[in-house]
């Protein structure tokens, strides 16, 4: 007896799609998912072991559905990035990981007849979350140095009339910033459509940098998103946020499932939001690092986007396969996503950077610079 091709009954726009996920392989260094390197102290450990043995007698019954507390310590959090304005617990909403934060908001937003518009190369994830909600995707470019040209995304926003605009800032996987001008544009373009910055790398930005937070009483579409996977080194955790109106707020609730934050997750994340100072202590050493790897690259003759974030996208490569496997084969994993020719690595401790670029040395050798090839 055969079996039914057509079994089972996936949707016909889902069949033959690969699932999302970066390669995870046991390998000596792992620079492939933007991760900190650096773990928590036992200190924290200790803090957040008290927290869940506080919240484990309790577990037969439902979570705080309306995550209370620790929405008042997520806008705490938040206001000193805010530009003098004050963000309070009505304006923030949580869930698993960023990446659920984004599809509520798609959920409660978007759906068909509607359409999502970003800006390529872009968040590889955003095109998924419109196809799962049945929302239209709409997309633009960006330059070749990965900035938006902002006329020509004002004009595109202004004839899409999309619902929701969906940019990270730091971009992923460039690691560019927007500036406030672009966003103030761009949050004026569309109209009652959603302007959703996606702020997953803001705490690396250089100095200088502003957050997008600091426009969110300027302009009522304006919906800022943050993580604690990537500065927080609380990846495992699954806690990502936002900070938008209260009137957007009150529309996730309602495409929110029951008690979608579990106790055990809340009483994590305020044990990591309790240490934030040694958790974030953290940053300005990858910033550091940052900065060397792009000088170090540079050096070597590759071209670098500038990045606010902790990672740092590099190339061009003929066969960028080729060398993401030459890395593999000594032991280092990184990023093979971006535009052709592009490779992404993420930035860890000296000792894992210091492995990279012998890696690199050994797979490429030192590329010529544009003025040897032209014989200068």
């Amino acid at each position: 007896m055969t079996q039914d091709s057509g079994w089972p009954p996936l949707r016909e726009e889902l069949r033959g799609i690969a699932p999302y996920g970066a390669p995870q392989l046991d390998v000596p260094v792992q620079l492939n998912t933007n991760e900190s390197p650096y773990g928590p102290s036992a200190e924290t450990v200790a803090d957040v072991a008290a927290a869940v043995a506080e919240v484990a007698g309790g577990l037969n019954r439902y979570p705080d559905r309306d995550f209370t507390e620790l929405s008042r310590a997520l806008a705490a959090y938040l206001t000193p990035d805010a530009g003098g304005n004050v963000i309070g617990p009505e304006m923030v909403w949580a869930a698993n990981g960023s990446n659920e934060v984004m599809l509520h908001l798609l959920q409660a937003f978007g759906g068909p007849g509607r359409t999502a518009l970003s800006f390529a190369p872009t968040y590889s994830m955003y095109p998924e979350y419109a196809r799962d909600t049945h929302t239209g995707w709409a997309v633009g470019h960006r330059n070749e140095d990965f900035g938006l040209d902002l006329e020509r995304a004002r004009r595109l926003v202004t004839e899409q009339r999309p619902a929701l605009v969906l940019l990270p800032s730091p971009n992923n996987p460039t690691g560019t910033a927007l500036p406030h001008e672009a966003i103030g544009v761009l949050c004026e373009a569309a109209g009652d459509g959603l302007v959703v910055i996606d702020e997953a790398y803001a705490e690396f930005r250089r100095a200088g940098v502003p957050s997008a937070l600091e426009l969110l009483g300027e302009h009522r579409n304006l919906v800022v998103t943050r993580t604690m996977s990537k500065a927080f080194a609380m990846a495992g955790t699954r806690l990502g946020y936002l900070a938008a109106r209260p009137e957007i707020v009150e529309g996730l609730r309602v495409v929110r499932l029951p008690y979608h934050l579990s106790s055990v997750t809340q009483a994590v994340a305020l044990a990591g939001l309790r240490h934030a100072p040694e958790l974030l202590g953290y940053v300005d050493r990858l910033r550091s690092e940052r900065d060397e790897l792009v000088a170090w690259l540079r050096a070597q003759g590759h071209e670098v986007a500038d990045s606010d974030a902790n990672f740092v996208l590099f190339g061009r490569f003929a066969d960028r396969h080729a060398v993401w496997q030459a890395l593999l084969d000594r032991g280092v994993l990184i990023r093979e996503t971006g535009p052709d020719g592009w490779l992404r690595v993420s930035v860890g401790t000296p000792e894992e950077m210091a492995a990279f670029r012998e890696a690199l040395t050994a797979a490429v050798g030192a590329p010529r610079t544009r003025a040897q090839e032209q014989g200068r």
